[in-house]
């Protein structure tokens, strides 16, 4: 308005100095001028339009310069949100892929529009092919399709992952914005592995207690129903079998007892300086008194020195080795234990020949009631659970156990002990 009031001040001035024509004209040229001049400027603003974000408001004076400024500040400001905002969506991005979840966003037409790392890795997909995709192409289990089709997402649905064997998810999806979808996937193998090995230990405690139990009662109930129909002699017989399976389930119900507190982590108890021919003498003299006689034991020292560790960790583990040896030779077998040293460490190994072990089943040794000739083993006493017990044992004092065995043929149990826990002695190797 100002500039077409000093239009209009300078056409009637024209006009009064060199007649009305010519302030008519003089007026006319000043609009088209100042149009033109518009023009110019929207044509700078629709030029600036198609520029990249950034890009620097052409300037100029008057009315325009004040509309670009206002811009300039709304673009900067607008600017300055879309950074927040994208840095903000990377900050998120980041925290799905450090997720210990797979993380998988659908359209509403349940395309995938993003996923992260885990995703990718649980369902073997790859995120520079599949986004954009179905997810149901991609993912055709049945139980996932209708899972997705159901519509019910207030329960988590558990699946086994065809793609990667072993793998066992736990999925669950949740509705969010415009019928999208979010699909979140968990790795439970651990747990349905740690679930399996609960039940299959349930029911192993359950057997073995089961049997001696059973004899237990029957012996019992035979004596009630007909005491006076038995000789002295035969109720003694009978009392003596009942008490080798309560001995037999005590024995069982320790060995729980202790493995259970090996297990849950219970405290390292108060190392000991142990010294190592008397740990073996005692390892020696359980072992004749297992075997009865019935094998050749012999304990061969290779230089003495101490442990540091649990002296009573370490001898229940070393005998325990022992004792399986004495079980699983036959009789009239032999039977050696040998203490060993080096540069690395120490070992203590127990040989035998007895009936020898599969090489399948060596992984399983140390599992809880994995037993190679179950009979057997029930027979001499066995509980199940000696080896698992050796295996935490010695995890405890940072060893490990080998076994190198074929079936005939023998076996040895090697118990290997690092160099920070012995103490070796100059003295010369002694043998009893």
């Amino acid at each position: 308005m100002t500039a077409l009031a000093v239009l209009a001040c300078l056409s009637v001035a024209v006009a009064l100095l060199a007649g009305t024509v010519a302030g008519l004209c003089a007026f006319i040229a000043g609009l088209l001028l100042w149009g033109a001049l518009h023009l110019r400027h929207l044509n700078h603003l629709v030029l600036w339009t198609r520029e990249p974000v950034g890009t620097p408001v052409p300037r100029a004076m008057g009315a325009w310069g004040r509309v670009f400024a206002d811009l300039a500040g709304r673009t900067r400001l607008a600017y300055d949100m879309r950074e927040r905002l994208s840095s903000a969506l990377e900050r998120f991005q980041d925290a799905s892929q450090a997720m210990p979840d797979g993380v998988i966003y659908l359209s509403d037409s349940d395309t995938i529009e993003w996923l992260n790392l885990r995703a990718e890795q649980h369902f073997g997909l790859d995120r520079d092919h599949d986004i954009g995709a179905p997810v149901v192409n991609l993912l055709r289990q049945p139980e996932f399709v209708r899972y997705l089709a159901s519509g019910n997402f207030e329960e988590p649905m558990v699946m086994q992952c065809v793609r990667r064997q072993g793998l066992t998810l736990q999925i669950q999806i949740i509705p969010f914005g415009d019928d999208q979808k979010m699909v979140l996937s968990r790795d439970i193998s651990q747990i349905e592995k740690l679930e399996t090995m609960r039940r299959d230990f349930v029911a192993n405690v359950s057997h073995e207690l089961r049997t001696p139990l059973t004899v237990v009662g029957g012996f019992l109930e035979t004596l009630v129903d007909g005491l006076d129909d038995f000789e002295r002699e035969d109720v003694i017989r009978f009392l003596n079998l009942a008490l080798d399976q309560s001995n037999r389930m005590r024995r069982l119900i320790e060995d729980l007892l202790t493995l259970s507190a090996l297990e849950t982590g219970a405290p390292a108890p108060s190392e000991e300086r142990i010294e190592i021919g008397a740990l073996l003498k005692g390892v020696y003299d359980d072992t004749e008194l297992l075997s009865g006689g019935r094998h050749q034991v012999t304990l061969d020292v290779q230089g003495g020195g101490y442990l540091l560790g649990s002296a009573k960790e370490l001898h229940s583990a070393f005998s325990n080795l022992a004792s399986n040896a004495v079980r699983y030779t036959p009789e009239g077998g032999r039977i050696e234990l040998v203490w060993t040293h080096d540069a690395q460490g120490a070992v203590f190994s127990v040989r035998d020949t007895g009936i020898g072990i599969d090489a399948a089943d060596i992984p399983r040794l140390t599992e809880r009631f994995y037993r190679v000739d179950r009979g057997r083993s029930r027979e001499s006493g066995g509980t199940g659970l000696g080896l698992a017990i050796v295996k935490h044992i010695l995890t405890r004092h940072q060893a490990m156990l080998r076994v190198k065995s074929a079936l005939g043929q023998g076996s040895v149990f090697s118990a290997h002990l690092p160099k920070a826990r012995f103490i070796p002695l100059p003295a010369q190797a002694s043998r009893s």
